[in-house]
């Protein structure tokens, strides 16, 4: 009899581990931000009962305890956040004027190149010994 297949099993068990895991770090950094005690990665990660690595792995905790640490207020979500209509205005806007620079920037080089390539054309017809008036 071939061995049962448990794989199913053992991933929503695994995935279950993590998403308790993931929550108990949450409510260990809420709890840390409330208090307004120092703050270190390895205490958040006892209170969670989770390794440190695992948390350095979790860069939303560990901005979010960084924050805690600078005093900064800490966002009500830990997770990744919209960003405002307005910050992707203005990300756009400069990003279109980057572009536009560049273009221009792009199309000097290109006249400059153009220019050096004329040059060395007029001297290699110049240097050849058939092309010259004798």
């Amino acid at each position: 009899m071939p061995p049962a297949d448990n794989t199913a099993s053992l991933r929503e068990a695994a995935q279950r581990r993590s998403r308790q895991a993931r929550e108990r770090a949450e409510k260990a950094v809420t709890a840390a931000y409330r208090t307004r005690e120092p703050v270190m990665v390895a205490s958040i990660a006892r209170a969670a009962g989770v390794s440190r690595s695992w948390l350095y792995t979790q860069t939303d905790l560990i901005a979010a305890i960084d924050q805690i640490k600078n005093g900064a207020p800490s966002p009500a979500r830990t997770g990744p956040q919209p960003a405002a209509t307005a910050s992707l205005q203005r990300r756009l806007e400069t990003a279109l004027l980057r572009i536009k620079a560049l273009r221009g920037e792009n199309a000097e080089l290109t006249r400059r190149l153009e220019t050096a390539h004329g040059e060395i054309r007029k001297l290699r017809i110049d240097a050849e010994p058939s092309r010259r008036n004798p």
